[in-house]
């Protein structure tokens, strides 16, 4: 049994002095494997380095966003049916975003896959709540993820020119992604405080950048297209008659 101890022991400090065969044998090979780790690092992080440097001068305040026709607000989640605190803190900023007279209709896109999930329909009774009127609150029920919301403002209620309300973690790859599917784009990043889950929207978000620029470079469908929707057009037209 000593023997056996003694014998499985000199075995797992030969592998953890590069002699195990996870390792390589030779400095030449352990410097390699060394490159290659490194290259992965930097090939993960480019589509991050990427959205960082191309959307920094859209970023923008409530205080400070350009007066456009329409603010775009992507879901976030809800809590028994509610908005999450993270969802509620970008309908605050979309309600003062009207109240200000920065914007005129708010578009609300998200998830309504299922009967029993309706993230569209929460996050307007939300903002009605807030003081926006609910004939200038459009609902777009087939917001899937960011691209999938992206590309049916542009595609099915024509916006062509929007501000963004999403927390700071993930603001960036939205107007990246807007702009590539053509709407025109300023974004108000939301702040909140470093939780759990801000740590972990922000470590999320190393990741999606890279499924981000493949959407850019790729210009995929929607999983749901569907017909062109008016209530935009017919929102705003409602909002300048006023």
């Amino acid at each position: 049994m000593g023997r056996s101890r003694l014998s499985i022991g000199r075995r797992v400090r030969a592998r953890l002095r590069g002699r195990g065969p996870w390792l390589p044998r030779t400095r030449t090979g352990r410097r390699r494997a060394v490159q290659g780790v490194v290259l992965l690092c930097v090939l993960a992080l480019l589509p991050a380095t990427w959205l960082f440097l191309t959307t920094g001068g859209r970023l923008r305040t409530t205080e400070d966003a350009p007066r456009t026709d329409v603010a775009l607000v992507f879901g976030a989640g809800l809590w028994d049916g509610e908005p999450s605190p993270y969802l509620a803190r970008r309908l605050d900023a979309a309600a003062l975003l009207y109240r200000t007279g920065r914007v005129k209709v708010v578009l609300v896109t998200g998830d309504n896959s299922r009967e029993d999930y309706d993230e569209p329909d929460a996050m307007r009774a939300y903002l009605t709540r807030h003081g926006v009127p609910s004939g200038r609150i459009v609902r777009d029920y087939a917001g899937f993820d960011t691209w999938d919301s992206c590309v049916r403002a542009k595609k099915v209620f024509g916006v062509d020119r929007a501000v963004l309300v999403s927390q700071g973690f993930h603001i960036r790859r939205a107007i990246a992604l807007c702009q590539a599917a053509g709407v025109t784009s300023y974004g108000v990043g939301v702040e909140d405080k470093h939780d759990a889950t801000w740590y972990y929207g922000g470590t999320r978000e190393v990741f999606a950048a890279g499924k981000a620029a493949l959407d850019v470079l790729f210009d995929p469908d929607p999983r749901f297209l569907g017909p062109k929707e008016r209530g935009v057009t017919e929102a705003l037209a409602t909002a300048r008659r006023r």
